[in-house]
């Protein structure tokens, strides 16, 4: 792997992994690792620009058939490809079809671009990661699969034993908080054989584990809140995705890319603009 190495453009494509679920800035808004992961490459490189298509909720088949040919077409240095967590967490799922798929986003998007990431998804501890960990072990086998055959990187998340920690997600159980984003950004910056920061697999701080009535207490807010409307919308097809589009997307359905507001200021980026046709 080149260290060191300079990119000039990002496109990121996926679910709610992507789009920054539950990295959540104060004007309700998200962030999330693939936004960190820009901001770092901007300051890098003048120019740089960045396309985050990821909406959250996306199966496969939608990530395959709505944003795959888009970030394809935006020819960028790096593309990041996260899918088919979502179809694994369905009641029913259909793992040929997932194969399938994947398999198809891989064989477009490989050839667009200098470097193609993968991952194998951070998975947190408890009973319901058991009860669909053979699915999501079966998705990684195929994503480790396809880096081999089509000289993709892969970042192994899954692997990572403290993204596990009940402590790096967010009250829903389903979304990494500020902190797990932060070491995935981090963890794909090093993919790219960029000069670590930091080591973003350390451990957690040992903590007492709250009192068994604050435990259940959560556990019947968690229910209430997120796993049964979560249950909701899959027994009725809908979901949380439905009528949105990524970030990166126009009123009119056209995919756009983003520079840093301020191009010659140094440091960290603070603001982004659209670029322009032709710009």
């Amino acid at each position: 792997m080149e260290m060191n190495a300079t990119y000039t453009s990002l496109v990121a494509i996926g679910d709610s992994f992507t789009e920054g679920m539950s990295d959540r800035l104060p004007d309700g808004s998200y962030r999330g690792w693939a936004d960190l992961l820009a901001t770092r490459l901007a300051a890098r490189t003048p120019g740089f620009r960045y396309a985050n298509l990821a909406v959250r909720g996306k199966l496969i088949g939608q990530i395959v058939d709505e944003q795959v040919d888009v970030a394809a077409g935006l020819r960028a240095d790096v593309v990041t490809l996260v899918g088919g967590l979502n179809d694994t967490l369905r009641p029913k799922c259909d793992m040929g079809m997932v194969r399938g798929r994947l398999e198809e986003a891989v064989e477009r998007l490989a050839p667009s671009c200098k470097k193609l990431v993968l991952m194998r998804s951070p998975g947190r501890n408890g009973p319901v990661m058991e009860r669909f960990r053979p699915r999501m072990e079966e998705l990684f086998l195929l994503v480790d699969d396809l880096a081999a055959r089509h000289g993709a990187e892969v970042v192994d998340l899954y692997g990572a034993q403290v993204l596990g920690d009940p402590r790096m997600w967010d009250v829903d159980r389903l979304h990494l908080t500020a902190e797990g984003h932060r070491r995935v950004a981090e963890a794909v910056w090093q993919t790219l054989g960029l000069p670590p920061e930091n080591d973003w697999q350390s451990r957690l701080p040992l903590a007492d584990l709250p009192p068994w009535a604050t435990r259940r207490v959560d556990d019947l807010r968690f229910a209430r809140e997120h796993l049964f409307p979560w249950i909701g919308r899959r027994l009725t097809g809908r979901s949380s995705g439905d009528g949105r589009t990524g970030a990166q997307f126009s009123a009119e359905g056209q995919a756009f890319w983003v520079t840093p507001d301020d191009a010659g200021a140094p440091g960290p980026v603070t603001a982004w603009r659209r670029v322009h046709a032709g710009e």
